[in-house]
């Protein structure tokens, strides 16, 4: 959502002080510098990234509109849920955690928390990960090295839309000056006119290198970034489980297992280790 905001300030901003400066609005809308802009934009995305990159950006933009998922209630959670099977693996040994791993919407335990659950990536990724632990076959180093291959190929792909607005950003203010270009070979076909006419075919043209530079360093790159750092609020959510994970592999103590992933959680939203604990224990009770 400050996304937006952020968005609104710049356009905001640019907009009143060209009205101070008595700066004439209708000036600027250049439906033919618009076209140039926003078709070579689209068809460069197209072109780079396939029908596919164009969703993603789509999905990843809309999803800005959203708050953040990941805030410290969904961490706490997220703990007390590991804490809680765990638990069970403690009590009941390996094969009490087939029936909640098996089937996590069914699961007493996994149901109860549906940003986890919401999570197909997250979900599957506990689940997938505890069934090789069940399985014995696998050692702690090399479930650790498995779990961040998971993480890597799955990061990689989740970028691919981030990286192909930047992309974009990038080329706008090229895309600027083609259309402003275009905008002075027209102009030198009226040398010779009214000096009125001459003028303002040159602001015309000017607008488009306005706009491409605009466009690129005032939306689509702070969009590039935003969607970047809400991937990387769900890659801490990824890593909490994947430490928590490894260290249930070595045989660790429940609360032990939590704490190594409480400590991969930023400090802006990490529990503090009293909240925790007392989070954990109420749930044991």
């Amino acid at each position: 959502m400050f996304t937006i905001i952020g968005v609104v300030i710049v356009l905001g901003a640019v907009i009143v002080g060209y009205v101070m400066h008595h700066g004439n609005m209708a000036v600027l809308i250049q439906i033919n510098e618009m076209i140039i802009l926003g078709g070579a934009g689209f068809g460069s995305l197209m072109a780079g990234h396939g029908m596919a990159g164009v969703q993603g950006v789509i999905k990843g933009t809309i999803g800005l509109l959203k708050p953040d998922p990941y805030t410290k209630g969904a961490f706490a959670d997220l703990l007390k849920m590991m804490y809680q099977l765990f638990n069970v693996a403690r009590k009941e040994g390996l094969l009490g955690l087939e029936k909640h791993i098996e089937d996590p919407v069914k699961s007493d335990i996994l149901g109860k928390y549906p940003t986890f659950i919401n999570n197909h990536h997250a979900c599957d990724f506990f689940c997938d990960t505890l069934k090789v632990i069940l399985s014995g076959s696998v050692g702690p180093h090399d479930l650790s090295d498995m779990m961040e291959l998971d993480l890597e190929v799955a990061h990689h792909a989740a970028m691919l839309p981030s990286q192909a607005m930047q992309t974009t950003s990038d080329a706008m203010p090229g895309f600027g000056i083609v259309a402003a270009v275009l905008g002075v070979i027209i102009t030198m076909g009226k040398i010779g006119g009214e000096a009125a006419a001459i003028g303002e075919s040159v602001a015309a043209a000017l607008v488009g290198t306005f706009l491409g530079i605009l466009l690129a360093y005032g939306i689509f790159s702070p969009i590039s970034k935003a969607m970047e750092l809400r991937l990387g609020s769900e890659g801490m959510y990824m890593n909490c489980i994947r430490h928590a994970l490894f260290s249930f592999a070595r045989g660790e103590a429940p609360i032990t297992c939590v704490e190594f992933a409480r400590r991969n959680i930023d400090p802006i939203v990490r529990p503090g280790f009293s909240e925790m604990e007392n989070a954990v224990k109420e749930k044991a009770a």
